[in-house]
């Protein structure tokens, strides 16, 4: 299958809003030794994003204004309330004075699934579970993946990773975002997508997945930051084996990869990563340690 095309990184002006994912604003450098100057600095947007489906208020995020339909495939595909792409109607976007809004057209069939996840995650970039009522609603009751049929070298995690720092734009911009990067078995990054929020961007980068058929099952998810368990159950919801995540991953993230068959690596620095779950995935020919 074609791989996606790296361009479409660029932010949708239409669903950004006609806002940028990031503007200028004058502030006031400070040096101990040298004194302060005042310069134009980029900063990052923070955008209230609500979710509509067919009318019915779910969800309002803190997102970066790009990519805005990605981010609504993979949220709504990730969360369970579609079950592939066929089931999205419409998406439109609606700016409005506080924010936007994307008001998206499912298939009649999902809305008894809408209706029991329904949640308000109102308020946090960083926080998946905001709005959550009850402990039984953490956790989807999603599948193992099946056990992965080729494994992973070494090399390829190190290279995907490598690259990713290399292609996030807007944090070079501005140094206030994550990045959710899709790469190939040989660690060829292939798609990033940005966000003030990690699981943002992952949802973004799920979503242009979803929405282009790519085939999922011998590539390797990457991010910029820790990994959390709503990112590896959102990585086996999209049917990905392999997580990389450049900071460490927590306790529930383990125990939820080594459930549900995907290989979660973390603390990837340089050639070194820490294989938490599934290393049987890696492939660890001429490793002097065996």
């Amino acid at each position: 299958m074609k791989p996606p095309d790296i361009a479409m990184q660029e932010p949708d002006p239409l669903l950004a809003g006609g806002q940028g994912a990031c503007r200028s604003h004058l502030v006031l450098r400070v040096d101990a030794q040298r004194g302060t100057q005042r310069e134009a600095d980029l900063l990052a947007e923070e955008t209230a994003v609500a979710l509509e489906y067919n009318g019915i208020s779910h969800a309002t995020l803190l997102a970066s204004p790009c990519d805005l339909e990605d981010l609504a495939y993979g949220f709504s595909y990730t969360e369970g309330i579609i079950r592939g792409p066929h089931d999205m109607r419409d998406v439109e976007l609606v700016e409005r004075g506080n924010g936007l809004v994307l008001q998206m057209q499912i298939a009649s069939a999902c809305l008894d699934q809408l209706k029991r996840r329904r949640r308000s995650l109102a308020g946090r970039s960083g926080c998946g579970l905001c709005g959550i009522e009850s402990l039984d609603e953490v956790r989807r009751d999603l599948p193992p993946l099946a056990p992965r049929g080729t494994r992973v070298a070494a090399s390829a995690v190190v290279t995907a990773v490598a690259e990713l720092r290399g292609m996030q734009a807007l944090h070079a911009a501005t140094g206030a975002t994550h990045a959710a990067g899709w790469a190939d078995a040989a660690g060829k990054i292939m798609l990033v997508r940005e966000d003030v929020g990690r699981h943002n961007a992952l949802d973004k980068l799920i979503g242009h997945l979803l929405r282009n058929a790519v085939e999922t099952a011998d590539g390797i998810a990457v991010v910029s930051s820790r990994a959390s368990f709503e990112m590896v159950e959102k990585s086996a919801a999209a049917g990905i084996s392999v997580l990389a995540a450049v900071s460490a991953a927590t306790s529930y993230a383990t125990r939820t990869a080594e459930e549900l068959n995907v290989m979660l690596a973390g603390f990837t620095r340089g050639r070194q990563f820490t294989v938490y779950s599934h290393p049987e995935y890696l492939n660890r020919e001429g490793d002097p340690s065996r």
